[in-house]
């Protein structure tokens, strides 16, 4: 047998981590209301699709944006043909709009520096490769999405190195944490070439602050390395405190600009996974030169970008989308935050994302890691909901869990809430006497769990919570 590369072999992947076998038991056996009823809930999946009914509709309003259409055909041949991997100047520049529409128009981008890629996961390779040597390093604050261990490291070489955050103070970045990281890479004699932050956190659902972000932009700035902002979740934050992005920070601070990044894509904000539209914006001339080149390695192809174009250059459409998908995500937010809680789950104070990060840590037998696998395998096996376990996403501490509530409809939610609700009895009755537990037992059932709701939220009964998105069946 012939041996392939040990790139190719290796476990740079990270396959074998519990937030990718939970996809796997999901794909084995997805649920479905008719089919699969006991199949396992897809709870760890950040995807948006509260408003897929109204950008449906913009679709079926706007045949001309689809190339395969009677009204946009006689764009079919120059589309088709070969495109500049710098990008359609119209999709640049409606992106570059869209960025600022975002956050709140407080700050421009230019859109000879916007660089596309296949999705976030191709923009922060590409970031790691303009950016470090292999051996080099990025330090990266707990909890973070997994995938990075994949996205930074598999093919670039390069090394990640936790900044430990604690839920004692919320898992605020601090400087004495920042200390602390930079100190073990260099005892380990890792030279640190960045810092990646992700903003609004994915898994916490929470923001950094102007403090905060002026405090990162100071740390980067003293020690000469790079600043990475990760700011795909930006437009899902469903209320105060609004988003700051670090583009605001640098006008308001000195600061060396050509130690700002910031890795964009249209996958959260506008649930359009499927697309891979990755962005790299930089302040950097070499970076967004080298970048570029890097593209055409991962290019958004040039039938998306019209699409992308058309859509986002509509001014109506835009800010009206945004309002939209604010309103859908902060009172889907609500209804499941308010469901979990009379059931006796607590989560982390949140206001944007696609989830929660739920608190499960009085459930564990120990306060240990392997404690918090045995909970998710019960969940997943038992309960047959994949969420994600924390250590999963490096957190510190065993018993906290990401469980995403924007990729479903009304219905799906309703089960996954009914299995979350028996589920916790079950517990509570083997923790407790059964008479006591009988008694202290909650007796919210899920239809008065709505009426609650609803008479809290000043809404008609027969109003849905929330409106039901298109379901996008995942083969």
């Amino acid at each position: 047998m012939v041996a392939i590369s040990k790139i190719a072999t290796g476990n740079g992947h990270g396959e074998d981590s519990p937030y990718f076998d939970g996809w796997k038991a999901y794909e084995t056996n997805p649920f479905h209301p008719i089919d699969r009823p006991d199949g396992v809930i897809q709870m760890g999946l950040a995807e948006n699709q509260l408003c897929f009914n109204f950008i449906k509709k913009w679709v079926m309003e706007h045949p001309e944006a689809s190339l395969c259409s009677a009204e946009g055909v006689n764009k079919f041949k120059e589309t088709a043909l070969f495109q500049d991997y710098h990008g359609m100047p119209e999709f640049r520049e409606a992106v570059a709009k869209f960025m600022g529409k975002v956050r709140g128009g407080r700050v421009n981008f230019d859109p000879d520096r916007i660089v596309m890629s296949g999705g976030a996961t191709g923009a922060h390779e590409m970031v790691a490769f303009c950016l470090a040597d292999p051996g080099e390093a990025f330090l990266v604050p707990t909890p973070y999405y997994p995938g990075f261990d994949r996205d930074l490291r598999w093919r670039t070489g390069v090394e990640l190195v936790p900044v430990v955050c604690e839920s004692s103070n919320n898992f605020k970045i601090t400087r004495a944490a920042l200390e602390a990281a930079y100190e073990k890479a260099k005892e380990a004699n890792l030279r640190v070439k960045g810092l990646l932050i992700t903003n609004p956190s994915n898994p916490l659902g929470t923001i950094l602050d102007q403090d905060t972000l002026k405090g990162i932009v100071k740390f980067i700035n003293e020690k000469n390395i790079h600043l990475i902002g990760d700011e795909i979740y930006a437009a899902t934050v469903f209320m105060e405190p609004e988003f700051v992005s670090i583009s605001e920070i640098i006008e308001e601070v000195e600061c060396n600009r050509d130690l700002i990044h910031i890795v964009y894509s249209l996958s959260k904000d506008m649930g359009f996974p499927g697309f891979r539209v990755g962005i790299v914006y930089s302040y950097n001339d070499a970076v967004v030169s080298c970048a570029r080149k890097m593209s055409s390695f991962g290019l958004v192809s040039s039938q998306t970008q019209h699409l992308i174009a058309t859509m986002l250059s509509d001014d109506d459409f835009v800010d009206s989308f945004i309002v939209e998908s604010k309103e859908q995500l902060l009172k889907r937010h609500k209804y499941f935050t308010l469901s979990l809680s009379q059931v006796g789950i607590g989560s982390l104070k949140s206001n944007a994302g696609l989830f929660i990060w739920m608190d499960l840590r009085k459930l564990l037998k120990a306060k240990t890691f392997d404690a918090e696998m045995d909970l998710w395998r019960v969940i997943i096996n038992e309960v047959k909901l994949n969420v994600s376990p924390g250590s999963s996403f490096h957190c510190d501490e065993p018993g906290w869990f990401r469980v995403c509530f924007a990729n479903m409809d009304d219905n799906t939610m309703e089960v996954a809430l009914l299995r979350i609700t028996t589920f916790m009895h079950k517990h509570n009755e083997a923790m407790v006497p059964r008479k006591l537990c009988r008694r202290a037992s909650l007796k919210l059932s899920l239809s008065r769990r709505r009426d609650d709701f609803m008479s809290q939220n000043m809404m008609s009964p027969h109003s849905p919570i929330p409106q039901s998105p298109l379901v996008r069946a995942r083969t």
